[in-house]
């Protein structure tokens, strides 16, 4: 019995020996994802803001490296932190939602994704090390794993904000398709620049146009959209330039905010702008927000239809809605900025030139 018991004892013990190590395997994978994903998405977050400073994804390369190494380095792997190989463990690129696990580095200027591989293997990082080794055989155990995460442009439209201190940063006026596409083509001016929280006179490399409505026919003639109530009142807009679009906004729209499968939105709206809402303009000066872009538009004052094609990032920059019609302006320029609660349609939407979806983890 005495025999029987230590052999028994011996093989309970290998067997504990072995869950422990397995347990700290699977722990130390665990670790290891959310170390590569904490990488990814801080790495990607810094591609963003080397966008929107205009820089190149190759200039911002080594901010990018260094992000994701000192978050790597951050998260613990079986009590050590990571090192990153900038040359290899950090990718950058396009990231293609309908071709999972690729990363295209041959177009810089479309480039929307970054890729952390992180091993801890002989040579990089070192093996895993397990504490029965003694008992089992086993000293250490190699790991590898990768993270991508991506922001996108093809934006169809908005979710609803999940409560009521969540608005999303519409402002409720449209802007013709063929007035942006040549802001965005630098064929209209660039008198103005936003620096330090002022707008001044100057040259920022973004040009400006105006929402004022121009002309009597489609496309020139802009007004504000109904999002929200089919009537939207004075009031409502003068909040919704304040402070967005809110949940209630949305359920009274009676309809997704969104484009359909032939791209495009049909929401009714005001032709014109009123001079009610000018001390709200002027308070979001500086400011970004999102605006409707439309090829058409049919009626005339509150019976007016938008057809939406697609949504864009922009500043306001100056406002004048009263005095001679040849003086009233509402001035803005293209900004780069984040679509919170932005829904992505793969295939079909064009990009948007200045919007993105917040940072999120693909693969």
């Amino acid at each position: 019995m005495a025999i029987l018991a230590i052999i028994v004892l011996a093989g309970l013990t290998a067997l504990l020996a072995m869950a422990a190590d397995f347990g700290h395997i699977n722990v130390a994978r665990s670790e290891m994802k959310r170390s590569a994903d904490a990488a990814a998405l801080s790495a990607c977050w810094e591609l963003y803001d080397g966008t929107v400073s205009g820089a190149s994804a190759e200039a911002t390369k080594n901010d990018i490296v260094d992000m994701a190494s000192q978050i790597a380095s951050a998260n613990e792997i079986s009590s050590r932190g990571p090192a990153l190989n900038g040359d290899s463990d950090v990718e950058v690129g396009y990231y293609d939602p309908d071709q999972p696990g690729q990363i295209d580095t041959s177009v810089p200027d479309r480039f929307n994704a970054v890729r952390v591989n992180l091993s801890q293997i002989d040579g990089s990082n070192g093996e895993v090390p397990l504490f029965f080794g003694d008992v089992t055989g086993r000293h250490s155990q190699s790991m590898q794993t990768s993270s991508i995460a991506a922001m996108f442009k093809a934006i169809s439209g908005f979710k609803t904000p999940p409560s009521s201190d969540q608005n999303l940063q519409i402002l409720p006026i449209a802007l013709d398709l063929e007035t942006w596409e040549s802001v965005v083509a630098k064929e209209t001016t660039d008198n103005f620049k936003y620096v330090n929280g002022q707008v001044t006179s100057g040259s920022d490399g973004y040009f400006e146009c105006s929402l004022f409505p121009t002309g009597t026919g489609s496309p020139g003639n802009r007004g504000t959209v109904d999002i929200g109530s089919s009537n939207n009142s004075t009031s409502d807009l003068r909040r919704q330039i304040l402070h967005g679009i809110s949940a209630d906004d949305m359920n009274q729209l009676g309809k997704p905010l969104q484009l359909d499968t032939a791209g495009t939105l049909e929401l009714n709206g005001d032709t014109g702008l009123s001079a009610g809402i000018k001390a709200q303009l002027e308070q979001i000066i500086g400011q970004k927000r999102i605006i409707p872009i439309f090829t058409t538009v049919s009626g005339n004052g509150n019976n007016a239809t938008y057809t939406i094609v697609r949504f864009e990032g922009i500043r306001v920059l100056g406002v004048k809605l009263t005095g001679p019609m040849n003086k009233k302006h509402l001035t803005i320029q293209p900004a780069p900025m984040v679509a919170r609660h932005s829904i992505i349609l793969e295939g079909g939407v064009e990009e948007s030139d200045f919007l993105f979806t917040p940072v999120m983890l693909v693969e």
